[in-house]
């Protein structure tokens, strides 16, 4: 099974833009492998338009690079960009947990604690897209929590230039460091320990490594 398949219907521009990222992240559209809409549009079972759409977002999130008249591409791994969304992703995430442990109730704690347990689950089955998944729905909690929307749309932009860096990731033992540092994460957001639980959040996110992503300091 590929992620580039027939897709239902309904929301045919998210559901292209998500067909398309998983293909991205997997590497099934390698870097630097040229993208035609008709082609894609084909293989999705759509029309055009939809495809279309989400070549631009992605354009957007530059997971593909445009030059229009001319070719559209899946943007190679760039170290100096991953380092950059990251520094900024890293920085957003710790600001959440400050925010929103005082205010975390135990329906947050549970969500958090059911979304590692998803992670450690994906990770037993080796999807590692399942066990991004389920580490979104786990660091969504404080985000949620601390209603900065200026926050969640600034790491609604920068974390898609991560998400081959996160699936190689997950697709390796060092994972289950991810996991542990989930659960150390969500016991100092139940104690209400904020410089520990902020602290944490430094570390998972600083276990992401650009120059492993890209292979080289810089793969254009």
């Amino acid at each position: 099974m590929t992620a580039l398949e027939p897709v239902p219907r309904r929301l045919l521009r998210d559901k292209a833009y998500d067909a398309l990222v998983e293909a991205i992240v997997s590497g099934e559209l390698p870097p630097g492998q040229k993208l035609h809409d008709g082609e894609l549009a084909e293989k999705l079972g759509l029309s055009r338009a939809p495809v279309r759409q989400a070549l631009a977002r992605l354009a957007g999130e530059r997971l593909v690079v445009s030059k229009p008249q001319s070719y559209t591409r899946v943007a190679p791994v760039v170290a100096e960009e991953i380092r950059d969304a990251l520094a900024v992703v890293q920085a957003m995430h710790a600001l959440a947990v400050r925010t929103a442990v005082p205010h975390l109730a135990e329906e947050h704690l549970a969500r958090m604690r059911a979304a590692n347990a998803a992670f450690v689950a994906a990770l037993d089955a080796e999807d590692p897209a399942a066990a991004v998944a389920a580490d979104d729905a786990l660091h969504a909690v404080p985000i949620e929590v601390c209603g900065n929307e200026a926050l969640a749309e600034t790491v609604r932009r920068y974390t898609p230039l991560l998400r081959r860096l996160e699936r190689r990731r997950f697709s390796s033992a060092a994972a289950r460091a991810s996991a542990a540092r989930h659960d150390a994460l969500i016991d100092a957001c139940a104690a209400g320990d904020t410089e520990a639980a902020v602290a944490l959040s430094g570390e998972i996110w600083g276990g992401l490594d650009a120059e492993e992503a890209a292979g080289a300091p810089d793969a254009r």
